[in-house]
């Protein structure tokens, strides 16, 4: 069953260490565009379920017109946090896209990528996840692997459709990052629901996170100032799991907005 129906989530955030008072998180979300049906603003209920679990207050971003709002979103948040979604651009990394690409949401792209700059402006931590390594990746100037099955030669399955809580791979975290600190782990099997990866890593980031075909499963900020970790799983996706390690993810983010 999903963990959206069987999570209690608290009756009233609880304080992040350091904080006085309970923190708000901008939260990405896309739009529907399909011409002829409604405009609809989505979002899966399990990153709400686990940002409020972990005692934030989420306040959802859908693509905006003016991604030039994102600046004063920023201003008046305590971190952001990136979702899954649609393929990013890719005439924004310089590549056509590839024949099994999906189509991109420019707005959102838009939207985001002007977040993530605000965010590492005024130093905000983020967290970012799935599609949000890859738009942090792109953001920062790093580019993307379009279609792992088609681009990676034996690729194990990153993209498992029918489960959103199998876990499906292994993952190796390299010891002493902010990722491994914030899951207890540096080994782990991870859910998987993504066919794109972070293909050369942007000025800024690096690489803590591998797949046992290589594949880039988690990157974060090298500035000592600013606190940003973007891993390729699902882990609001397992709010339910015997394991910690995905939860430890939120719980990391909510006490680093009691530094920022």
């Amino acid at each position: 069953m999903s963990s959206a129906l069987t999570q209690k989530v608290p009756a009233s955030p609880t304080r992040s260490a350091g904080a006085g008072r309970a923190r708000v998180v901008a939260v990405s979300s896309t739009s529907d565009e399909k011409p002829g049906t409604p405009h609809r603003v989505r979002l899966n209920s399990t990153y709400i379920i686990a940002l409020e679990s972990a005692g934030l207050i989420p306040l959802l971003v859908p693509p905006l017109a003016s991604a030039s709002a994102a600046r004063e979103i920023l201003a008046i948040v305590d971190g952001l946090v990136l979702t899954g979604g649609e393929d990013v651009d890719s005439t924004l990394y310089g590549q056509g896209r590839h024949s099994k690409g999906g189509v991109p949401n420019r707005a959102r792209d838009a939207t985001e990528i002007a977040l993530v700059l605000a965010a590492r402006e005024m130093a905000k931590p983020v967290l970012a996840i799935c599609r949000g390594p890859q738009l942090l990746n792109v953001a920062l100037g790093g580019t993307l692997i379009q279609d792992i099955g088609s681009q990676i030669a034996g690729a194990v399955e990153h993209n498992a459709r029918d489960d959103r809580g199998a876990r499906v791979h292994d993952v190796a975290i390299e010891p002493g990052s902010r990722i491994a600190e914030a899951m207890g782990a540096v080994r782990l099997r991870v859910n998987s629901l993504h066919h794109q990866s972070v293909g050369e890593i942007a000025p800024g980031l690096r690489i803590t996170g591998r797949a046992p075909d290589g594949v880039i499963e988690g990157i974060e900020s090298e500035s000592p100032d600013w606190w940003a970790i973007a891993v390729q799983w699902h882990p609001e996706e397992m709010n339910d799991s015997p394991e910690p390690w995905d939860r430890g993810l939120f719980r990391a983010f909510a006490t680093s907005l009691g530094n920022s």
